[in-house]
């Protein structure tokens, strides 16, 4: 199949209505936000899981000497030089004239993008049906954030997304101009499951039906997309992926996804409670695209003729980034953190020490160091307490980070400078930062029981060593916090 140009792609949309490209662009900009997730369970870089065709390859003949699946081909090992799209072929025509068996269907994969919301991938299911004039790939991610109550929602964790049919080649050329590799894995299904896949997906596209409510590990696009196919195949999906141990969590996975965008992972790191570290299975690990990509592979189906075949039956690479690919597996970063974490309390206990001898200046940044600290401290705890207690963000729930970050700390904004500039309650100042320092170093000590199984060793290195100083330099410019 000879790539497609830029040219040939923007043809084919401008061949498409007004009204598709609207849609089409709001759904390829598909905000998916898994918003204050993200696993951990080691931390990595960042690679994308390409699977090449012969890996794929490779995994198949391994399954069909594991458990004699008969029938088992090489999938077509067509990819594309990087940067060039590729389609795949229309339909041949067919003297099957049994309903369905002209209909195609496709899982399109799209991998990661430059924005935070694009670092998980997306989905979709693409039909093509030649007899009707279908060519639409039905995509589960859309949201609006023009929405009057999108941000209230957004915030109580009941986020309202729907699916629609996209019309495919405007959807596809929209993401290789935004340099997002792409493949197609054609399914073996039988004429009566494509038919009844069609009649699902147009079903749940109308206006009565398109809508949900968002999760994101839970219930997003992927996962919609998983449970359709398992829809139609009876469940064989799940029956043989739901007890399958992976190792990972929702954490691990996040942690991996997120690691190049070192702020936007440590904000999901932090607010991330203990959900996000229980083990999950390879059906749930299908919240990501990439992952349902590469294990629908080794899902086998029996088809009309009774033969047990592979569900994918042929699997194309449409457009190859020029991006790095997606990580592996997460990067341990606890050294990195503790760094930081020692690197700041450093400079407060310098400037403590300068400040102890009588220089105005010392006491004027520890001040304002201190300040800070507290008020983001503070702030982040305040932000966990209100999402547990008033929020669905289920995921944020018991949070071991809160013994890292108290709202105790909003307190201290106003001591801590107090004491430093003015010399006034040294004794407060001191209890309340040295409460604060107790809490964490508490944090840290109770990881040693199993019901403390959250992973926030970064955490607990970036923030004890601050808290240990600030509360040192209180006692000790607080002459001993005046006896304590």
């Amino acid at each position: 199949m000879p790539p497609v140009g830029d040219g040939a792609v923007e043809e084919a949309c401008r061949q498409d209505n007004q009204r598709a490209l609207r849609v089409a662009s709001r759904a390829f900009s598909i905000r998916r936000t898994l918003p204050f997730l993200k696993m951990s369970r080691t931390t990595r870089s960042r690679r994308r899981f390409a699977v090449t065709p012969l890996s794929l390859f490779l995994l198949l003949l391994l399954l069909a000497a594991a458990v004699g699946v008969p029938g088992l081909r090489v999938l077509p090992a067509q990819v594309p030089p990087p940067g060039r799209l590729m389609m795949p072929p229309l339909p041949a025509p067919t003297a099957d004239t049994t309903p369905g068996a002209g209909i195609q269907i496709y899982l399109l994969t799209i991998g990661q993008g430059d924005a935070v919301w694009e670092k998980f991938g997306h989905n979709a299911i693409w039909v093509r049906d030649p007899a009707r004039g279908v060519d639409l790939a039905y995509n589960w991610g859309l949201f609006d954030f023009n929405e009057a109550d999108f941000i209230p929602r957004f915030l109580k964790g009941s986020m309202r997304y729907w699916m629609e049919g996209i019309p495919a080649e405007p959807m596809i050329g929209f993401y290789a101009r935004s340099d997002r590799s792409m493949w197609v894995q054609e399914l073996e299904l039988t004429p009566a499951e494509k038919l009844e896949l069609v009649r699902f997906v147009e079903w749940n596209a109308l206006d009565e039906n398109k809508f949900y409510h968002y999760d994101y590990f839970l219930d997003n696009c992927s996962t919609r997309v998983r449970d359709a196919l398992d829809l139609v195949l009876g469940g064989r999906i799940k029956a043989v992926t739901d007890t399958v141990a992976t190792g990972t969590s929702y954490r691990w996975h996040t942690r991996r996804l997120t690691q190049e965008e070192l702020p936007i992972y440590t904000g999901m790191d932090i607010v991330l409670g203990q959900p996000g570290d229980r083990e999950i299975s390879e059906w749930a690990e299908f919240f990501l695209p990439m992952r349902l990509r590469a294990s629908i592979a080794s899902v086998t189906v029996t088809g009309v003729d009774g033969v047990v075949r592979p569900l994918v039956k042929s699997e194309m690479q449409l457009y190859a980034a020029t991006r790095a690919a997606e990580a592996s597996e997460p990067a341990n970063l606890v050294l990195a953190y503790l760094t930081l974490g020692a690197v700041l309390a450093a400079i407060v206990v310098a400037l403590g020490v300068a400040a102890d001898r009588g220089g105005r200046s010392p006491r004027v940044a520890l001040a304002v160091i201190a300040s800070i600290w507290s008020l983001v401290s503070g702030l982040i705890g305040t932000v966990m307490v209100l999402t547990w207690t008033l929020t669905d963000h289920a995921f944020m729930y018991y949070n071991e980070n809160l013994l890292q970050f108290t709202p105790l700390s909003l307190l201290l904004v106003y001591l801590l400078p107090r004491l430093f500039l003015k010399d006034r309650s040294p004794r407060l100042a001191f209890r309340v930062s040295a409460a604060v320092a107790a809490l964490s170093l508490l944090g840290f000590v109770v990881q040693l029981l199993p019901s403390f199984y959250q992973v926030n060793g970064e955490v607990i290195a970036m923030a004890l060593p601050v808290h240990l100083a600030l509360a040192l330099v209180a006692w000790r410019l607080g002459g001993g916090a005046a006896g304590a």
